[in-house]
Formats: structure tokens, sequence, C-alpha cells
């Protein structure tokens, strides 16, 4: 299946020459906040092992609840009878199929709590397979289909140095004191941590008790079958795993004895292991530690019993994302991220590739984030199924192999979209001013644009920083241009997609000249005619709020700016931050009382001193990730240099703000408050109606 037939009817790319280009007008209404609430998406298509049905999340905006939910529907892959599974109940995910193609496997929740259910495919009838006090995750089926191997946190005692007394009866004390002793003691999305660990389980398929067959101190999980006795699980046994937080190993446990044996052994990450149709391999995703902020994800092939691996991806520069065999058992299907888009690629066990689709995306909710899913029948000719997206509507699941007709099977918003005055989203290619390097941005253009230099723009930056935007529908990027501002989104040095070099180039120097990058795009809708210069602003989150704060210390050509959960003082940020080790050994390479310049040298509260641009800061009140106090210092600062300054908490959210939708359009519509507070063409208007 070629990107045309996925893409078809959507503008992707336009080569911007000067020339005045005019949008028509339509009777429609544009994008407003509400409908963020009509917006569905689908997620984790997941195909039978015959090829003739797919099972995927078909995930929804609840309005009462204000929840992205997910309900499970089927679709025939040859007839495109489209109909729901599990509906109306609790939210339902991770379907997947047994070996038989039978019994559907996904999780939900209750009343009593999790579930792990069953679901019987003839009958449509289900039940719980056992009482979790924890949420059951990562559940895979054993290849006889008899037992179901799962992921599941494990408390342990916590540290305590004090007896307590107890209060007398009916008395209302004080809770009593949390002990921590970990390196890692909060984590962005769970708060602070409970002591224990997460490890593997296995339980009949037909119901019963969970066995425990991993323990100790360290987690474990990633659990795949290595026949009907071993499990396969991903950890880290090291005794300064704490401190080296992306090392990991692959391990097989034997169910018989519980023994713990390592099948790798490097420097560096080892995981996803994948284990070949006949079992005789395993295929498995790492690379070789060199200590840098970012390396790509290698593909490699080992015997069954682990032994010297085969490097499949040598040559190849891209990051593997995920990965399935292909069922011959002579090559491997890939998901990687290319040049702004996602490819699916057979790997042959000699090196060769082959692209097998194009056009994958649309799970990202909220910015134009690279995310997709996919996966593959048990035929010898196989089925794959795969979520698709562009920049028109978010992702629908799309079928393509032997037995059936390459298509989309969905159109989850053609109830919606169609009937919206939509942004158009053009996409440029500008040469850096820094070093001429190719910089890939697109441009979404308000539904009555024209290329007359009177539109607003606002610069809106990717977080990670090493993720990728892409060619992808955003209710935040619509949002914006519904509003009238013409909205640039790009992927400067340091993303994704483009080779390691490229990704490798803000390491050790970010903030660096990505700044370039951003400020070269800026130039480019300005030398073109599309929006005004007094009338610029710009935004990001995360590793864009970093960039974002950096910016308006760096230029003072932003009419105003919001930095949205940024990172202000790597200092701060090294100490407290739930990766705070990852930045220390990974990020920065030295410790920041050792070495407190070079921490200094990259955070945006160096350069707090020239900053003149009005700037908005948000933060979560529950992100550990980036932790309100990295806001709240630039806040603090910009207010003692009587800059206009705002700062807005967001109560009960983790780093991921858009997690529920009001949280989304309480972001994108307070941004542009903000923004319209400050633009020069609003402020000459209020002068002239006084």
């Amino acid at each position: 299946m070629n990107k045309q037939l996925l893409l078809a009817g959507t503008v992707i790319a336009l080569a911007m020459n000067g020339t005045a280009i005019a949008q028509e007008t339509t009777d429609l209404p544009r994008f407003t906040a509400d409908r963020v609430f009509d917006l569905e998406y689908a997620d984790d298509p997941q195909i039978s092992p015959d090829g003739s049905k797919i099972v995927y999340v078909r995930r929804s905006m609840d309005r009462k609840t204000d929840t992205n939910r997910g309900d499970l529907w089927i679709i025939d892959t040859e007839s495109g009878a489209h109909t729901p599974l599990i509906q109306g109940g609790a939210s339902a995910g991770a379907p997947r199929w047994d070996p038989a193609g039978e019994r559907l496997l996904y999780t939900t929740s209750s009343e009593a709590g999790p579930e792990l259910r069953v679901y019987y495919i003839a009958s449509r009838q289900d039940f719980s397979l056992a009482q979790f006090t924890e949420a059951p995750r990562q559940a895979v089926w054993s290849p006889d289909g008899t037992q179901i191997a799962l992921t599941q946190f494990t408390p342990a005692t916590p540290p305590n140095f004090a007896k307590a007394p107890s209060p007398p009866k009916g008395a209302e004390w004080s809770p009593p004191v949390k002990v921590f002793d970990d390196v890692t003691y909060r984590f962005d999305g769970a708060g602070y941590l409970r002591e224990g660990a997460d490890h593997i389980y296995v339980l009949s398929a037909e119901g019963g008790s969970p066995r425990q067959i991993t323990k100790g101190e360290a987690s474990f999980g990633q659990p795949e079958w290595r026949g009907n006795g071993t499990i396969l699980a991903v950890g880290n046994m090291a005794e300064d795993r704490d401190l080296d937080p992306i090392e990991s190993e692959i391990y097989a446990v034997s169910l018989e004895n519980l023994s713990v044996t390592p099948l790798t052994d490097r420097d560096g990450p080892d995981g996803s292991p994948k284990v070949s149709p006949n079992g005789s391999r395993i295929a498995y995703a790492g690379y070789d530690d060199e200590v840098k902020s970012y390396q790509i994800t290698e593909l490699y092939v080992m015997s069954a019993d682990g032994g010297e691996p085969t490097h499949l991806t040598a040559d190849y520069d891209r990051s593997i994302t995920s990965f399935e065999w292909h069922p011959s058992g002579n090559s491997i299907i890939a998901q990687v991220e290319n040049i702004g888009d996602i490819d699916l690629v057979e790997i042959g066990l000699n090196g060769s590739r082959e692209t097998l689709a194009t056009g994958l995306g649309g799970t990202s909710f909220g910015r134009p984030y690279a995310g997709a899913s996919f996966s593959i029948s048990g035929e010898r000719r196989p089925t794959l199924a795969f979520t698709t997206a562009d920049t028109a509507a978010p992702a629908d699941v799309s079928v393509q192999g032997r037995n059936v007709e390459d298509r989309q099977l969905t159109n989850l918003n053609a109830d919606v979209l169609p009937y919206l005055d939509m942004a158009e989203v053009r996409e440029i290619t500008i040469p850096s001013s820094f070093d001429g390097r190719d910089i890939q941005a697109w441009v979404a253009m308000p539904p009555d644009f024209v290329a007359d230099g009177s539109f607003p723009m606002i610069l809106e930056i990717h977080g990670g920083p090493q993720t990728m935007y892409g060619p992808y529908f955003s209710p935040e990027i619509q949002r914006f241009a519904a509003e009238g501002y013409v909205t640039v989104y790009a992927n400067p040095r340091g993303s994704t997609g483009y080779g390691e070099a490229f990704t490798q180039l803000i390491d050790l120097n970010y903030p660096g000249e990505d700044y370039d990058d951003l400020m070269s795009v800026t130039d480019y809708l300005i030398a073109e005619n599309y929006v005004d210069p007094d009338r610029l602003f710009v935004t990001g989150g995360s590793g864009g709020g970093v960039l974002t704060a950096w910016i308006v210390g760096k230029t003072n050509r932003f009419a105003a700016a919001a930095t949205i959960k940024p990172v202000i003082n790597w200092f701060t940020m090294a100490l407290t931050g739930d990766i705070g080790a990852y930045v220390r050994r990974h990020w920065i390479r030295s410790d920041p009382w050792a070495d407190p310049d070079t921490y200094w040298k990259f955070s945006p509260i160096s350069l707090v001193g020239n900053v003149t641009t009005p700037t908005l800061v948000m933060v979560g009140e529950e992100d550990w990730r980036t932790p309100t106090w990295e806001a709240e210092q630039f806040y603090g600062a910009l207010k003692l240099r009587e800059v206009e300054t705002a700062l807005i908490r967001v109560p009960g959210s983790p780093h991921y703000i858009a997690g529920r939708p009001s949280r989304l359009i309480a972001k994108t519509d307070n941004i542009m408050g903000w923004f319209e507070k400050f633009d020069p063409a609003k402020q000459d208007n209020d002068s002239d109606e006084d």
C-alpha cells in the first residue's frame, strides 16, 4: 500500500513561493473548543490469527466524566462490517487474541478494582480471570493458549525507623509519616511511589489465582513466552540500577523452579523480546550505551537460549519503535519514524529492508506527535492491521495483505469534521540559518487565510526534545488556526526520524542551534508574507517549554510567549525530577554540585535577565517530570524583574496536561487569551474603539 492511497485527497506538501494564496471561504462553522469532545480515534488494532477480523480500541472523549475512554470494536476485514464488542461500561483496552483466534484478552475495571477479562468470540460471553488488587498489564497468551503471563506491581514493606504508638479509640491522628530510601521515589502519572516492584505472574486461562514467578527488589516486565515452560522478562538486577535507569537485560525464567538466567549482558538497554514462530530465535531491541542523551534503538536476533546476537540494523539509520516476527520466521516487521512519517518496514534476517506501508499515525491526541500501532496475522502470507492518519483526521484502522483489499476500514470522524471549516496544513522544508540543514515543518492556515502579511503567527514547539512531529491531526493546532493564527510546527535538530547524527546535534548542546532552526522557520513565513512580523507568538510544552523560555531570553521579537511545563533549571531538575538520574548520567553527564557551570549554561533561568517578552507559565500540579517549581522559578524571576507574566497551575494534572479533554481546552484557550492580551493589532483596535 502506498502513501497516496492512505492520504488520498489530503494536501500534505506545497512549495510556498511568495504567491498570494487565498483560502476558499465557506459557511461552515469553525473548530471550537467544545468540538474536542466530538472527536474519536482508533488505537491498538489487533488482527486475528487467520486475518479475518480486527479488534481495536475506539477512543472517544466522554463529556460526563471528562475522560478519554476506550471501547472495543470488531471489524470483518473482507466485508468491512464494523460492530461494537465491549462498549458502554468501564473503559476497556489492550485487546489480545489467543493463538486459536477464539478468545480475546482485554483490560478494564469495575467497582471491585482493575480487571483482566477473557471474551469468547463465538458465544459473546466473558469473565474476569482473577481478583486483582493491582492493575494487570502487558498480558500475553502462552503458545498453547492455556496460560497467561502478565506484569503486576507487587507491594513491599516500606522502610521505617520508629514504631509509632497506637491512637486511642475514636482519635483522629495525623496520617503516619512516609519514608523513602530509593533514588526514584516519585514518578509522573504515579505520584509518590509505594515500596515494591513490578513482577511477572502467570495464571490459568480459565481463571484462578496468579502465581508470582519473579521476586526481589528489581522490577521485571515485558513478559514473552519461550515455549510453555519458560517466560522471558526484561529487568535490571544490577546493584546500581537506580543510578543507570536505561540499563536492562533479557532474562529467561523457568516456571518449574523459578530460576532466572540472563540471556544478554552488555552495557545498554535490551528489551522487547519476541520469540520466532518456530521458537528457535529471539528478536529484541537495544543498543550499546555510549552514555549520550540519545541513541537509535537497533534490532537484533539471537538463539532462543541466548548466545552471540546478529545485528540486523547496523547500516539502517532509523530507530526501531516496535516490531513483530513475520509468520514465516524469515523476517521481522518493524515500525520506524522516517522524515516526519511513520513506516512499516520488513527487515530480513540478512539485513535486507523493504517498506511495506507508510502514512501510519494518529494515536497521539493533542499535539501532532508521531504515534501509531500495528499487528500482523499468523498466516504465512500475512495481513497487516495498523492505524493511519493525516492532518485532516485522527487515527483510523487500515488493512493490507494477501486476502484483502488494501484500504482504510474506518472513518470515525465522518460525522463531525467534514461539516467544519478546518485549517489546511501544508508541509515546508527550510534551510537552517546556522548551517543550511533542511528543517521540516508544517503550517496550519486559518480558514480565511490570505497571504497579505496581516495574520498573527504561533510557533508551536514539540517536547522531548528527542521526539518527532508529523503530518497528523492535532486539536491543539486546529484550535489555534480556527481563531485566526497561522500556526507552524517544526522538527528542529534533535528531533527523531532523521537519523542518529541529526538527533545527536543537541547532545551536550541543548538548547543550542535548534534555536536557529526555529528562527529560520519564523523568518521564512515572514519573508513569504504569510504573517505580520509584529504579531509573532511562541509556545511549547516540556522540551518545547524549555525552548520557549530560552527563546524569550535570546530575542524580543515575539509579542508574547507561553512556556508550558518547562525545565527552567537543570540543577533542580537533576536533583528532583522523576528522571533526574537520567539527566545526570546521560544528559549533562556530570554532577550538579561538581559542575554547576554546565548546568547553568543550558538553563533558561540563566537568560532571565534578558527577558522583556510577556510570558505565561503553565504546569500541572501533579507533574513530576518537570515539577511545578521549575515553572515557578521562571514565574518568580519574571515577577521580580517586573516582566508581564502569569502562572497557571492545572489541578490534578501530571506532565501530560491534555490527558483529559477539559484540560486540553483550558491549555489552548488560556494560551490564546494571553496572546490576545498582547497582540498589537488587538491593542490598536481597542484604542480605535476608545
